[in-house]
């Protein structure tokens, strides 16, 4: 049987492992750095080092919408090498505002992103032409919308405008050479504009957390924190408390409440159950009642039988339908007299009556016998 070759691809280690940390100089090749346009960039040439990109922020509660940014800058190029510079706590509470991380929190958040190659601690400010030729970057990404701070309008505003100033002196180069105007080398510049993710931002997190405060000073004294952690007065830490002693009576009565639904519930389905259960029984009890006493139960005929039958063995038996009526006729003879039954007879008027007489009881005996 042929073998198949296995062609699963290898894991990047981005995955698995943090980006490393930058040292003093980012790159370490001697090789003269040379610019890359943005169309050499897209085909992933040279081959023999990837495009450098720059992508600077705070970071501050490091969210989706950092991660976003930065794999639509790791991704601009078949061959990208992304550095992120973070700005320190320093630089931020100057220009921008106090933080909720500290920036060692930030850095570490950072160094642990899948799209993140190099990590550039206390990253300038304001970018100069120094800082770009020393890290030997190529493109820098950013959102297109202008970054007011430090007095300017944008702070990206001279390297959106590098390019241009690029291109018009190569085409008045072209222009000056050939009298003419020619096609030459698409020459952009080092800014590359990604896109916000709508609906979340450091400030939409602080904001809902300065909305909810209570709800949130409530949660962390119920899982240990003190007062003071939480820069509550007395006052309010006693009212917080009461809160969530009244919230989990709440929860007690709304528990005990779907307990007793759910008893309910059950008593009403087994209720259900044994109405039903008792109508079947009793259809069934009529049922078998109308059998045996209805108006042609097995009852009636069983009693019209024994009636008859009562009726019958208590009333004479009756005569066959062929003996003779019951008139006396010449040819039937008188029934036999009883046996203690006395013959009534005259008395003989003679002897010789008395003798006849005898003689005729005598013969009536042996007819008897």
């Amino acid at each position: 049987m042929e073998e198949l070759e296995h062609t699963c691809p290898l894991p990047r280690t981005t995955l698995t492992e943090p980006a490393i940390f930058t040292t003093e100089t980012s790159c370490e090749c001697q090789a003269p750095h040379e610019k890359l346009t943005i169309d050499q960039a897209r085909l992933g040439t040279p081959v023999d080092r990837p495009v450098r990109i720059y992508a600077d922020g705070i970071f501050d509660l490091f969210h989706s919408g950092h991660a976003r940014a930065l794999m639509q800058a790791k991704n601009l190029f078949p061959n990208a090498y992304l550095i992120v510079g973070v700005c320190s706590d320093e630089l931020t509470h100057k220009y921008k505002g106090f933080t909720v991380m500290t920036e060692d929190e930030r850095y570490e958040a950072l160094r642990h992103c899948r799209y993140v190659d190099e990590v550039l601690h206390d990253a300038p400010w304001t970018l100069t032409q120094e800082f770009l030729e020393k890290h030997k970057i190529d493109f820098v990404a950013h959102d297109d919308i202008p970054y007011s701070s430090a007095g300017s309008e944008d702070v990206y505003k001279h390297i959106k405008e590098a390019g241009k100033e690029q291109w018009s002196s190569l085409e008045s180069m072209c222009m000056s050479m050939f009298k003419m105007r020619l096609t030459c080398v698409s020459v952009s510049g080092m800014f590359v504009p990604t896109k916000r993710t709508e609906g979340i931002s450091t400030s939409d997190l602080i904001t809902r957390i300065v909305r909810d405060y209570d709800v949130y000073a409530r949660r962390n004294l119920q899982r240990g924190y003190s007062a003071k952690d939480l820069n509550v007065s007395y006052i309010n830490e006693k009212k917080y408390r009461l809160q969530n002693q009244v919230d989990r009576m709440k929860e007690k009565v709304r528990t005990v409440e779907e307990k007793s639904k759910h008893f309910v519930y059950k008593v009403e389905e087994k209720s259900h159950d044994l109405i039903q259960k008792w109508e079947e029984k009793s259809r069934e009890f009529i049922g078998n009642f109308l059998e045996l006493f209805g108006p042609d139960g097995t009852w009636k005929q069983m009693f019209q039988d024994r009636s008859g039958r009562m009726i019958q063995a208590f009333s004479p038996h009756c005569s066959p339908s062929s003996s003779p009526p019951r008139d006396f006729s010449p040819s039937r003879s008188p029934s036999p007299p009883s046996r203690w039954a006395m013959p009534r007879t005259s008395p003989p008027s003679s002897p010789k009556g008395a003798s006849a007489s005898i003689s005729s009881m005598s013969e009536g005996d042996e007819d008897e016998k």
